[in-house]
């Protein structure tokens, strides 16, 4: 089969490095791809919102398939786009994508149907949205709705951080968006839940917990996220049957009984409070860097299970993982997540010896890989437990080296307590 995947991130170099082992996998190429995806597939400068070069170019290539990766081309219909014109695509169409699309949607979607999430109100009015964030205090947590590359959610610890967060979201536009989403704090373990989904049919994946600060121990700004691992030792398979069974399924539901039934990869965000799972988000694509640890413990053929998501036939698949634990370390630009350089020299790529390396902001220029993006790279560690993957991931990480690079130590920490 020939396949195109739409992307330029480490989601979509750990997609195509997880559909190069299919024996049915005959032709890779991306759009438009990075410097590291180029040695697993072949790059095409198509950008990703670029719907009808996306087609024209499955149409002269004899695509047999189409990957979405990001969330901005599923929000704006590249699924439906493509459908149209009959070309076979994996992935949600745009009125199911809306519940990573729209936070306000989302929140509303729950409260219908009885799904555990923070308590909130929405504002579209500045003034009204300052007011409850007074009445309420803090820490509470302020969520832009519309799309933000991770970035526009903002745990204020103070007042005085709510109040700039509401400022920068809806006065300044700062996302583009200036509607806004407020939310009462919720403490607790978060862990991430992917599922393949379509319509009814839920088939979860292995959990795995993101580290979304920018700092060890959870301090400084949020990012796309710093690192992962999986398993989650530490929460016990009955929490995650528990939010299978009240989140992610009556979520599926919900979505068909709305006439928005969900195709492709439905992302959980979850907090584990003292009363239950409770969700803070959902995404309608594949997490990253959460897919970089997931898919390397995928038995499962990947091309089988979105052949048989989009034909219909997921309920049939006996989808297998492995016992084997896998970390996740990011590599960042010196900057990020605020203004950072590019065309920086990466060194010791080939030296990684007992590690994954998935590019994420990479590109080729004159023979040499060169930093293009706020992460990096996102270095992979395998092994028979957390501690293993972890030393693996952390070895590779330094063999890597660019003028500025930044990481977080603390990966999977909590998983060894």
């Amino acid at each position: 089969m020939r396949i195109l995947v739409i992307g330029r991130g480490g989601r979509e170099h750990a997609i195509i490095w997880a559909l190069s082992k299919s024996p049915k996998a005959e032709k890779i190429y991306c759009a438009p791809g990075n410097g590291g995806i180029a040695e697993l597939a072949e790059c095409v400068p198509i950008q990703e919102n670029q719907f009808e070069e996306i087609s024209q170019f499955a149409c002269d290539n004899s695509i047999d398939l189409v990957v979405v990766g990001p969330e901005d081309p599923l929000a704006d219909g590249i699924v439906d786009f493509l459908e149209a014109k009959q070309i076979p695509v994996y992935g949600p169409r745009s009125n199911a994508a809306i519940i990573e699309g729209s936070k306000v949607f989302t929140k509303n979607l729950m409260k219908k149907y009885g799904i555990p999430t923070a308590a909130y109100e929405s504002f579209e009015r500045y003034e009204d949205a300052l007011a409850y964030v007074r009445q309420m205090g803090a820490p509470i947590v302020i969520k832009a709705d519309g799309l933000a590359a991770g970035k526009g959610v903002v745990v204020a610890q103070t007042l005085e951080e709510a109040e700039k967060a509401l400022k920068d979201i809806m006065l300044d536009k700062i996302f583009g968006e200036s509607n806004v989403v407020v939310e009462e704090f919720l403490q607790g373990q978060e862990m991430s839940l992917l599922s393949f989904v379509d319509g009814n049919v839920v088939r979860p994946m292995v959990p795995s917990q993101d580290h979304k600060p920018v700092f060890d121990n959870d301090k400084g700004p949020n990012t796309g996220g710093m690192g992962t691992y999986s398993p989650v030792p530490h929460i016990p398979q009955s929490i995650v049957d528990e939010a299978i069974r009240t989140i992610v399924k009556p979520t599926a539901e919900a979505m068909v009984k709305e006439g928005r039934p969900f195709r492709g990869v439905l992302y959980a965000g979850l907090m584990l409070t003292a009363q239950g799972p409770k969700t803070i988000e959902f995404n309608a694509r594949f997490g990253d860097p959460e897919t970089q640890v997931i898919l390397p413990r995928l038995e499962t053929d990947l091309l089988d299970i979105f052949l048989a998501t989009i034909n219909g036939r997921l309920e049939e698949m006996d989808i297998q993982w492995s016992d084997q634990a896998a970390v996740c370390v990011v590599l960042a630009s010196p900057g990020y997540p605020g203004n950072y350089p590019k065309g920086l020299q990466i060194d010791g790529l080939r030296d990684v010896k007992d590690a994954i390396v998935f590019h994420a902001g990479t590109s080729a220029k004159d023979g040499q890989i060169v930093t293009n993006g706020g992460r990096v790279l996102g270095v992979v560690g395998l092994g028979s437990g957390i501690a293993e993957a972890r030393a693996q991931a952390y070895a590779g990480a330094d063999v890597i080296q660019f003028e500025g690079k930044h990481n977080r130590t603390d990966i999977a920490n909590k998983a060894l307590v």
